[in-house]
């Protein structure tokens, strides 16, 4: 007998039924994929099954957009069926109250879906001290993660917070390690682990965040705050970091990638053993994004920070010598 079962996250099976699985692991749909299933085959079935013409029923596609980005968060597309549905059963009130069409819009939908249920994931237009723009996969896709840190003044206390799993804490004890090792080339007081208290925070608290995918992005934060110096807002990043520094390899960079882009970051930063996966990226996020690979935390600092520790804090150049990956053309 072969028993077939689905789950949205494997995090929830229990693990001595897991052990016994074989897993295939389908990955969600992007925002475009999203579009042109709603464009080519959602809307067509709905509008066959409320037996309404395509003359009669029109929606623009910025409002099938905000459809999907503004009140649906999913893997799949059900969510989004069932709001194409209410919209079939609007129009066709209207149409049988003498309405010759129906129109939805950007500017009209919330008249027809009410308020909107989830807002877009917008980096900040400043660079800010401590704040990194983090990248995570969720059940129902990529989203931004950003990271906050905060030094006090205290007794070396760590406190980490943002309904973070397990994997993500150990990831920001690495991070305090790390920086540890390597205070004194980074121009950091060498007993700021016991003189500064660490807050760690993940905004949205309401979102379960775990996996292994922020180590670098909490380390860069911490080194930002302990410095001083800026973190450049329209860079984002993911990838785990080991003890010694080296960038370690994630999963969901298709998903993560999409993010960043919607977003609106035109650099990402990536561990250079996932260079592979970037044939799975879309050519319209090649487009808009740079993605640099990192072989190690010494690779991060020069394309995130304003400018390198240093004593005298001598602005670095924007110019980096590691690798970096762009459809857009060059001169």
């Amino acid at each position: 007998m072969l028993f077939i079962t689905t789950a949205n996250d494997v995090l929830t099976i229990a693990p001595p039924l897991y052990d016994r699985m074989e897993v295939i692991e389908l990955n969600s749909y992007t925002v475009e994929e999203k579009f042109h299933i709603a464009k080519k085959h959602l809307i067509k079935k709905a509008l066959k099954k409320h037996k309404i013409t395509a003359r009669e029923f029109k929606i623009t596609d910025g409002a099938i957009y905000k459809i999907i980005e503004r009140y649906t968060r999913e893997a799949g597309v059900r969510a989004l069926e069932k709001q194409i549905a209410t919209l079939m059963r609007k129009a066709a009130v209207e149409l049988e109250n003498g309405a010759k069409t129906f129109r939805v819009n950007e500017n009209n939908l919330s008249e027809y879906l009410g308020t909107e249920k989830y807002s877009a994931d917008l980096v900040s237009k400043t660079n800010q001290v401590g704040t990194v723009n983090g990248l995570a996969w969720t059940q129902v896709g990529g989203t931004m993660l950003p990271i906050e840190v905060s030094a006090l003044e205290g007794t070396g206390k760590i406190e980490i917070t943002g309904n973070l799993g397990d994997v993500m804490k150990e990831s920001a004890k690495t991070a305090v390690s790390y920086v540890r090792s390597r205070s004194s080339e980074l121009g950091i007081e060498s007993d700021f682990y016991k003189t500064k208290d660490i807050h760690i925070h993940t905004p949205e608290a309401a979102i379960p965040k775990d996996g292994p995918s922020a180590g670098l992005a909490i380390t860069t934060a911490l080194v930002s705050e302990l410095t001083g110096i800026p973190i450049k807002c329209n860079v984002a990043m993911t990838g785990e970091i080991s003890l010694k520094g080296k960038a370690l390899a994630i999963g969901g960079l298709k998903e993560k990638s999409m993010a960043a882009y919607k977003a609106g970051c035109d650099t990402v930063i990536i561990p250079k053993d996932n260079k592979k996966d970037l044939a799975d990226i879309s050519e319209e996020v090649k487009a808009g994004i740079k993605f640099v690979t990192a072989t190690t935390f010494d690779d991060v600092l020069p394309v995130a920070l304003e400018y390198m520790p240093s004593e005298n804090k001598t602005a670095y150049s924007t110019a980096v010598s590691n690798e970096s990956y762009s459809a857009q053309p060059t001169a």
